[in-house]
């Protein structure tokens, strides 16, 4: 079974085809950071329009890569949700008017199954049940995975999302957009501890997160010196220190509190470092087993929807339209209720 994808959520384009046989066949991102780069922010408008002028050019790649014929797809998996509300609808007409002319049922995925199930695409791939954290600039969560459409919320942010933190303390550290990479490479030169940030919720015996007072602790810092490039640093190397500390032991918490001896990591924010590797440690001394996306895979691609579209049709779980060219988008969509 041949399966495009097609992602649009936010400032990623992605397309994608994925055979149930042969694994992942090609696949193509734009990002639109250089766009958004000016405005330190992602523009809604500005995003829905590039999608438009990508996404035509990225299928032809990837069907050039693969070397098939548009008339050899059987279906088309497409992000119907969580997302920009213009930038989905890109995506999802998109995919059902090609499905519509190819006569393939057209399936709506949710943004964060596909993240979450992406690690599954590595060679040594996990196995469910497990435990899954998704960290990205949107959303910090945990669930519990036992299957293909079976999540159970464990717990989340109740205000900033990891990444949205990250982005966040880069802005006030004047490193620009996108900030959470930037402020992830100066930390890399700066000591922690140096500064004394806050630990939010690591001992609230919960699996909840918090970054606002994080950040705000930064913003204090900021405000009561001027900052050399050194403070800058240590600044950003003790923020980072905090975030991977809270995030990583919640993590290692919710596995030992679910008797799970797997954990998937998923997300943009996945790809830090530092994160990453206090996971590997922590996790090696209480005996889990923690999975990643390829690095390629851990922002926003059109590969982890055509897989996830795979998954859900190989299970009986694909809610389709076939034919009539209908699609509903959900800018807010709960991921336990897929």
């Amino acid at each position: 079974m041949l399966v495009l994808g097609i992602e649009s959520s936010c400032d990623e384009t992605g397309v994608a085809l994925y055979d149930t046989q042969q694994g992942l066949l090609a696949h193509a991102v734009h990002s639109q950071v250089a766009m958004h780069e000016d405005y330190g922010g992602v523009v809604p408008e500005l995003a829905s329009r590039d999608h438009i002028r990508r996404l035509v050019p990225l299928f032809e790649q990837v069907l050039a890569a693969s070397g098939l014929a548009k008339t050899e797809i059987d279906a088309i998996a497409y992000t119907a949700g969580p997302g920009l509300a213009g930038a989905l609808l890109v995506g999802a007409s998109f995919a059902t008017s090609l499905a519509l002319a190819l006569g393939v049922p057209a399936l709506p995925i949710h943004h964060l199954e596909g993240h979450l199930l992406s690690p599954l695409l590595a060679h040594d791939p996990p196995v469910f049940p497990f435990i899954a954290l998704l960290v990205s600039g949107g959303h910090t969560q945990i669930m519990r995975v036992t299957g293909v459409g079976a999540y159970a919320l464990m717990g989340e942010s109740l205000d900033d999302a990891a990444g949205e933190a990250f982005d966040k303390t880069a802005q006030l550290l004047g490193l620009g957009y996108p900030g959470g990479p930037a402020l992830a490479k100066l930390a890399e030169t700066g000591t922690p501890g140096r500064f004394r940030l806050p630990r939010p919720m690591l001992t609230s015996g919960d699996f909840m997160f918090s970054f606002s007072g994080l950040k705000t602790a930064v913003l204090t810092a900021v405000r009561e010196r001027a900052l050399t490039d050194a403070d800058k640093a240590d600044l950003a190397a003790e923020f980072q220190e905090a975030v991977t500390e809270v995030v990583a032991a919640k993590a290692l918490a919710a596995c030992r509190q679910a008797c799970l001896t797997t954990l998937v990591v998923a997300g943009g924010v996945g790809a830090n470092e530092r994160l990453r590797e206090r996971l590997d440690t922590a996790a090696k001394e209480r005996g889990v087993r923690v999975c990643y996306p390829e690095l390629a895979l851990c922002t926003d691609n059109g590969a982890m929807i055509a897989f996830a579209g795979a998954l859900r049709l190989q299970a009986g779980l694909a809610e389709t339209t076939v034919g009539n060219g209908a699609f509903v988008v959900k800018p807010r969509w709960p991921l336990a209720t897929t």
